[in-house]
């Protein structure tokens, strides 16, 4: 049988999604604690493969088994072999054809900024960190030039693979709380680096080193070098993914991932 799981992951200890040989990664992690209770070797196929130090709430997976388990048995027996920093959330069956990534409708992300002089302590690796005064309104200014169905070349990383880069994005919002800075962002799919980039560019027209107007002049280039630097992966959050209502796949809300 196919069966489908929720997850989360802190990514600070973790060489991103991606099974690699000789370092630590979340696929690794979740393979082995799968087998365990499936009392066999399973390969786990992911909606979206997270970069090295990129955070999950929401992170949808599928695999395939050849023994019964109730869902309570699956999440219990899952979560009681992975360490501390990966949890399933939700574990149900599917359909034999579901496809974690190739039938994701939509994929949602949240990255968290803590704009203050002082770096953060107990929120390192969760948060990422400016120290220069960033306005919200110049950067919601430019993110509104980058809302739709476009070429985003300029925000896809070198070695990215995908075939095409024409993304919908459909939603980009930058919010404030107190110190704190959100950036929510919603579309079809992403390319590599691609929210990274979009987050570096914001936050240097938030800073005052660029224009609202800019972030469409990067994108009409179609060039990865007029995109300026690649935020951090600190305080990057894949927060939910969309399916049809036919896969029965539980829609989580893209919540905050702090608080």
């Amino acid at each position: 049988m196919r069966l489908a799981a929720i997850l989360e992951y802190d990514g600070s200890a973790f060489c991103g999604w991606q099974y690699q040989e000789h370092v630590r990664t979340v696929q690794d992690e979740v393979e082995k604690a799968i087998t365990s209770v499936a009392n066999g070797p399973v390969r786990v196929i992911t909606a979206g493969r997270t970069d090295t130090g990129v955070h999950a709430t929401g992170q949808v997976i599928h695999f395939d088994v050849d023994v019964s388990r109730t869902n309570n048995s699956w999440l219990r027996g899952i979560n009681s072999n992975l360490p501390d920093d990966v949890a399933v959330h939700w574990v149900n069956q599917v359909a034999e054809d579901f496809h974690a990534r190739f039938d994701a409708t939509g994929r949602h992300y949240h990255y968290v900024i803590l704009n203050r002089r002082v770096r953060p302590t107990f929120l390192a690796k969760k948060v990422s960190w400016d120290y220069r005064d960033l306005d919200i309104k110049r950067m919601q200014a430019a993110a509104s030039y980058l809302v739709g169905e476009h070429d985003f070349s300029s925000f896809r990383a070198v070695a990215c693979q995908a075939k095409s880069p024409v993304r919908e994005l459909r939603h980009l919002k930058v919010t404030a709380r107190g110190d704190y800075i959100d950036i929510h962002v919603y579309a079809n799919a992403f390319l590599h680096h691609m929210v990274r980039n979009l987050a570096g560019v914001l936050m240097t027209i938030g800073a005052g080193e660029r224009e609202p107007e800019w972030a469409e002049s990067v994108l009409v280039a179609r060039d990865r070098t007029q995109g300026g630097l690649t935020a951090p992966p600190d305080g990057l959050y894949l927060t939910a993914v969309e399916y049809p209502k036919s896969s029965a796949i539980v829609q989580l809300s893209p919540a905050s991932p702090l608080w």
